[in-house]
């Protein structure tokens, strides 16, 4: 038995995991629950604890930079779409995604995975390039926020940083007019309605978004320090099979009609949704079965200078994950 500290927000589909419900053979596992910005802060920079919740991006550009210090499985426990991410003032330019042409928008981090998936929608699907926009970054609420890993930016991007003001802030002033951010700004989520979604009717725009790509985004993985990884190598499979476990039991546990397991109405006929939404599975771990959205976005994040070469799919994890394994 060897034991293992880790490092995660505190998930539906990973509780049993996290709480000893379900325990990989062979590790005890300590948990820490912690503010996803901090675990990865203090991950990425200090490598402070063995396994944690890591930034996909930040995985894919080390990875890039022939950084192996961490080693990650195909376990995704963040996935969410990213069209409900683009926020605009209601009296601004932007009325509708073509506008975004020409226009300037906001990032809190060049690298933040959610906005590498909404510039891959506006690149791909709108046809609008990235030189087309003015590119700024600064924290969503906060002034300071600055760049994790190094860029190699395409070449014509017009991208600066403004480290004293936040998105916010200057998407208020209009100083800019949209952002792009996983975290919504304070006057969209104050319900003063300053600051909108410029998608209103995002799940259906999402929904056919994902039957036409086959993109379910991917926001996060789990990792291990690679010094870990290599003293026990057959810890990355257990780890794998034990969050599919905890994912299992999640699942049946909102798919199930005769009780409610959450405070919220039609639980179990929405999850028959998303199982025909998805094909069976709505939240799948291993390679083969997030081969699109895996290249889609590592072509993304290529194109966008966070990974500084092309990634192929199979480089992200170990040959032990590589194939699904029925638990």
């Amino acid at each position: 038995m060897i034991r293992l500290t880790l490092a995660l927000g505190d998930y539906d589909h990973t509780r049993d995991l996290a709480h000893g419900a379900v325990r990989p053979e062979g590790i005890e596992l300590t948990w820490l629950n912690l503010p996803v910005e901090e675990i990865f802060f203090r991950f990425i920079k200090f490598r402070e604890w063995d396994l944690s919740e890591v930034s996909f991006a930040k995985y894919a550009s080390l990875l890039s930079q022939d950084d192996r210090s961490l080693v990650a499985i195909p376990v995704f426990v963040s996935r969410v779409f990213r069209l409900s991410s683009i926020y605009v003032r209601p009296d601004g330019p932007v009325r509708e995604p073509a506008e975004l042409r020409g226009k300037r928008i906001g990032v809190p981090e060049w690298a933040q995975t959610a906005a590498i998936y909404s510039r891959g929608y506006i690149v791909h699907e709108l046809g609008i390039p990235l030189t087309a926009i003015e590119w700024v970054q600064a924290g969503v609420n906060q002034a300071g926020r600055v760049e994790k890993v190094a860029l190699k930016l395409p070449a014509g991007l017009r991208y600066r940083a403004v480290p004293e003001r936040s998105l916010n802030d200057l998407l208020l002033a209009g100083e800019i007019d949209a952002m792009l951010s996983a975290r919504p700004p304070a006057a969209f989520a104050d319900g003063s309605r300053r600051i909108v979604r410029l998608v209103t009717n995002y799940r259906a725009a999402e929904e056919a978004y994902f039957r036409r790509s086959g993109i379910f985004p991917i926001m996060h993985v789990v990792a291990l320090r690679r010094d870990v990884f290599e003293a026990y190598p057959w810890a990355a499979m257990n780890l794998y099979q034990a969050f599919e476990r905890a994912k299992q039991r999640s699942l049946d546990r909102l798919s199930d009609i005769t009780a409610a397991h959450a405070p919220l109405a039609w639980l179990g006929d929405y999850a028959a949704h998303l199982r025909e939404l998805f094909g069976g599975d709505p939240w799948p771990y291993g390679l083969e079965p997030n081969r699109r959205t895996l290249e889609a976005f590592l072509q993304f994040a290529f194109e966008h200078g966070v990974c500084h070469r092309p990634v192929a799919a199979e480089e992200l994890f170990p040959p032990q994950v590589l194939t699904v394994h029925k638990v």
